[in-house]
């Protein structure tokens, strides 16, 4: 079947199972820290503008795979044995949630300053103002570019494969190591890859024609 065996199929099937498991850890993980993120980028409080653009321009000005280089080695360094999805689910959150904290502060960002206007004219309390007239609309802005980086997420998960941890990326090249078929093994790695990709791309575009009827 497309010159690979069934079993051999399964396997690569089976990594990419491991790949969706990995992406969701980082997205769960990145929008549970990513949005504190955006919340103290947004604040008012210099001091927690500047800490939080610190972790910002970290995270984004180091490669991912050095990220997961760092966690996994330097938790063992520290005392603490993980296995390769404890680690990379740590990096792939850290890195989600800075992109996602930027993606978010903007969204925030974006709402018109007549709404915030407005909400101080109905005597709400700084909290209540965001959470019941800003929240809201920024989560509308907000749908189409989370979705669309949930993909860059699946995808930045192949990079994984240099601490070791089984997803398509790692399946794709041990079965290449075994069968010596490079270009076959990773069409169809490609091609699963795409499987994946596809419909979140078409959720991002749908999600994105919505808001602007809106």
């Amino acid at each position: 079947m497309l010159g690979l065996t069934v079993d051999q199929l399964l396997f690569l099937v089976r990594g990419a199972g491991w790949t969706l498991v990995l992406s969701l850890l980082g997205f769960v993980g990145g929008t549970i820290l990513g949005l504190p993120v955006a919340l103290a980028r947004s604040s008012k409080l210099k001091a927690l503008r500047m800490i939080s653009s610190a972790y910002v321009q970290l995270i984004q000005g180091v490669p991912l795979p050095v990220i997961m280089f760092v966690v996994y080695f330097g938790l063992s360094i520290g005392g603490f044995e993980v296995p390769a999805l404890v680690a990379a689910g740590l990096a792939m959150t850290a890195y989600s949630s800075a992109y996602l904290g930027e993606i978010w502060k903007g969204c925030i960002q974006a709402v018109p300053k007549t709404q915030w206007e407005a909400a101080e004219c109905l005597a709400l309390t700084g909290p209540q103002r965001f959470v019941h007239v800003i929240l809201p609309q920024a989560l509308k802005i907000a749908v189409p570019p989370t979705v669309g980086f949930l993909v860059q997420i699946v995808k930045n998960t192949s990079y994984s494969v240099v601490i070791g941890f089984f997803d398509l990326t790692y399946s794709a090249k041990v079965l290449n190591n075994s069968t010596y078929k490079p270009f076959l093994v990773f069409s169809v790695a490609a091609a699963l890859y795409f499987v994946i990709c596809y419909p979140l791309s078409l959720l991002a575009g749908r999600f994105e024609r919505k808001l602007k009827r809106v």
